[in-house]
């Protein structure tokens, strides 16, 4: 990638990096993955930047830990509007619109109460579930995701899986953070292929159009895998 700088060269790279806020580590980073200009050498140890890279190094600094975007995501669209970091946050912005229209569904929201009536989760335990982050808290009431996540509950606790046997809502929290991981993984694919590549309009569609089949996927991978454990653990002996 190659970047014209914009401006007049006076700022070292230790004044680059306290400008962005970010460690030298980290502008070196981005300049050797080409993602900005190189400075103008005054010595061989030593180079000058345009003030206005700190805005461009925010702007991918933000990109890469807060949309998870690839660094070489993050280039392509730096080189296809120039670099031109306001054309780039224009057409992020057009790309949240587009998310916004797609994630409409799950904005949606029941009354907690009435989920725990129908399906005979008490509501003590609906709270103790929002506590550990695995739905939302019954006073914002339930997105379509959590309507279905206290409904596989209700279903796991039908079939044996109660507290005579030791299972509680407490045991769903072992989870929590190897999903939050996929997830990140699942935003990050996204990102890459999808997010600011797109049209947003063909952005949203697609993000739409794929939740669910994205979510059987990953459904139908983890069954197999349990099984393929549980295989292995019995071949073992660990099972008997």
């Amino acid at each position: 990638m190659t970047a014209e700088a914009p401006g007049e060269p006076t700022l070292k790279i230790s004044e680059l990096a306290e400008g962005a806020g970010v460690p030298v580590a980290t502008v070196r980073h981005y300049l050797r993955e080409g993602l900005l200009p190189e400075g103008k050498k005054t010595s061989r140890n030593m180079a000058y930047y345009p003030p206005e890279l700190i805005e461009r190094i925010r702007l991918i600094k933000l990109l890469q830990e807060e949309r998870f975007m690839p660094l070489r995501v993050i280039g392509e669209m730096l080189d296809s509007e120039d670099g031109d970091i306001d054309r780039v946050r224009s057409r992020i912005e057009a790309a949240d619109r587009g998310l916004d229209a797609a994630l409409a569904r799950e904005r949606e929201r029941v009354p907690a109460e009435h989920v725990g009536e129908r399906l005979g989760v008490p509501l003590e335990a609906l709270e103790r579930l929002a506590e550990l982050g695995v739905v939302s808290s019954p006073e914002e009431g339930y997105s379509p995701s959590d309507v279905r996540i206290v409904e596989a509950i209700a279903r796991f606790r039908a079939g044996g899986y109660d507290e005579s046997i030791g299972f509680t809502v407490y045991d769903a929290k072992r989870f929590i953070e190897p999903l939050q991981a996929l997830a990140r993984r699942e935003v990050e694919l996204l990102s890459e292929k999808i997010v600011g590549r797109l049209p947003p309009d063909r952005a949203a569609a697609l993000i739409e159009s794929g939740i669910d089949p994205l979510a059987d996927l990953i459904s139908a991978m983890h069954s197999r895998l349990v099984a393929t454990e549980l295989e292995a653990r019995m071949s073992s002996g660990e099972g008997g």
